[in-house]
This record gives C-alpha cells, sequence and structure tokens, in this order.
C-alpha cells in the first residue's frame, strides 16, 4: 500500500478507503496489449465535487461583490439590509415580500414607489431591496434622480441604453433633479426607457401621490405619469433613522466627553 493506494489481485490501483479502482484497463486487440486510464474512485470524486462547489461560490461571492461596488455610490449602502433594520418602519415588511416573490414581480414587471416624509427609511428600504436581490446574484443600479439629471449630452444616450442592463433599477429621491429643460428631458428618457423594457423600476419620493398628479409642468406630469403606471405606492412612516443616528453619536460624544 502507498498513498493510500494499494494494488488489487487484478493488478490494477485501488483506493485503500473506498476500495474503488482508480484504474481502468482497455483491451486494445490490434496492438496485442491493454491500456489503462485513470478513473476517480469515490474518494476523488467528492473530494473534486467538493472543490468545484467552493470554486463555484468564490466566482458567485466575486461576482456579487462587483455588482454590489456598480450598483452602490457609497460603501455604507453595503450594510443597508433587511438585517440590519432596526424595525421603525412597518413597510419593510412589504419590501421583504417583494423580494421573496422576485420571480413574480420581475416578470411582471411590477416596481414600488416609495413615499413618504424625510428620513422616514425609504432610501434604506430601497437598498435593503437592491442588497438582497444582489446576494441572490441579480444585476441592480441604484442611482439618485440628482444624478440621471445632470448626465451629459454626450453620455445621455448610451447610459440610458446601459440601464437595461439591469433587472432592477433604483432611483432615489425624486424631486431632487434640476429642473432645467435639458435635465428633465434626461429624466424622462431613463424613465421612458425603463417603461419600454418592461423591467421593474423603484423610486423613492418625498413627495405624496397627490403633489405627483398636480405638477404644473407637462414635462414633469408625463414623468410621473410613467412612474405611477409602473410603480405601485407604498407610503413608508418611521422614526427618522438620521435622527436616530444624531441621537446615538451624541450619546457616544457624552461618554467620550464625560471626564473632560
Amino acid at each position: 500500500m502507498m498513498n493510500n493506494t494499494y494494488i488489487g489481485n487484478d493488478g490494477l490501483l485501488y483506493c485503500a478507503t473506498c476500495h474503488m479502482p482508480r484504474l481502468r484497463r482497455f483491451p486494445m486487440p490490434m496492438f496485442g496489449k491493454d491500456y489503462t486510464v485513470h478513473v476517480m474512485c469515490s474518494c476523488e470524486k467528492k473530494a473534486y465535487e467538493k472543490e468545484q462547489a467552493l470554486r463555484q461560490k468564490r466566482e458567485f461571492d466575486d461576482m456579487v461583490a462587483r455588482n454590489r461596488s456598480v450598483c452602490f455610490c457609497e460603501k455604507q449602502m453595503y450594510g443597508w439590509t433587511f438585517a440590519n433594520d432596526n424595525g421603525s418602519a412597518p413597510a419593510m415588511e412589504k419590501a421583504r415580500a417583494y423580494v421573496n416573490e422576485w420571480d413574480r414581480v420581475r416578470k411582471k414587471g411590477i416596481g414600488l414607489l416609495l413615499w413618504g416624509g424625510v428620513g422616514s427609511g425609504k432610501t434604506y428600504m430601497a437598498a435593503s431591496i437592491a442588497n438582497a436581490l444582489l446576494d441572490q446574484g441579480c444585476k441592480v443600479l441604484m442611482r439618485d434622480f440628482a444624478q440621471i439629471s445632470n448626465i451629459s449630452v454626450f453620455d445621455s444616450e448610451e447610459y440610458v441604453r446601459s440601464l437595461s442592463d439591469y433587472s432592477l433599477l433604483i432611483l432615489d429621491d425624486l424631486g431632487a433633479e434640476r429642473k432645467s429643460e435639458f435635465a428633465m428631458q434626461n429624466v424622462f428618457n431613463v424613465i421612458n426607457r425603463r417603461w419600454e423594457s418592461g423591467k421593474p423600476l423603484i423610486v423613492t419620493t418625498n413627495q405624496t401621490i397627490a403633489e405627483m398628479k398636480s405638477k404644473p409642468e407637462l414635462q414633469e406630469l408625463r414623468i410621473y405619469d410613467r412612474i405611477l403606471s409602473m410603480c405601485t405606492p407604498l407610503c413608508v412612516k418611521g422614526e427618522s433613522k438620521r435622527l436616530q443616528k444624531s441621537i446615538q453619536n451624541k450619546e457616544v460624544l457624552k461618554e467620550i466627553f464625560k471626564n473632560c
């Protein structure tokens, strides 16, 4: 026996653990002799399958990491997840349900319009959806309307076309975009392209639905009409996360400064 193998009665190499052959003999009558080839025993097969599974997981994890870096402009948003949520926004359960039923909503192109007061957790909720889908291997892009409205005239057509590559597009803070004619046209082009693609869109805004429907400018009405046709409104109410963080920071500083 050597290297966890032994020679069997048939002269072939066997695994000493599973006792399966590691060589197979094939006759070659034309040459008057046999030839042997290596075959995997059960132990080798299990080791190979484990190695392949680990390789596939590494490749998947690398892909998810790349997609996440593209999705978000700020690294802090990597941690905006359902698991890290403080439970202050009841609508978060509906966001979880949206992810759980992703195959259905994706096929039907169902989006969400997350609306509510400043600091209610709309952006956090949208990022949580994004992170959950990224973990599943989906391609998601999250940008804010200010960025969309500032696309240069040289890049706008190619940029708008590229958005169709993403399974989910999230646009944050509707109403914060510039109101110039060119900027509003950029926004409309992005929204319209998404509408034409039939793929889901999530939009967040501090505006109420009534405010969105009563815009005086035709260009804005066109944009909001497209959004409301694609996205189901979901009111987000909760304690301001920014205020909570401010209070927590003050407590930390109070502890730090107590002996000063």
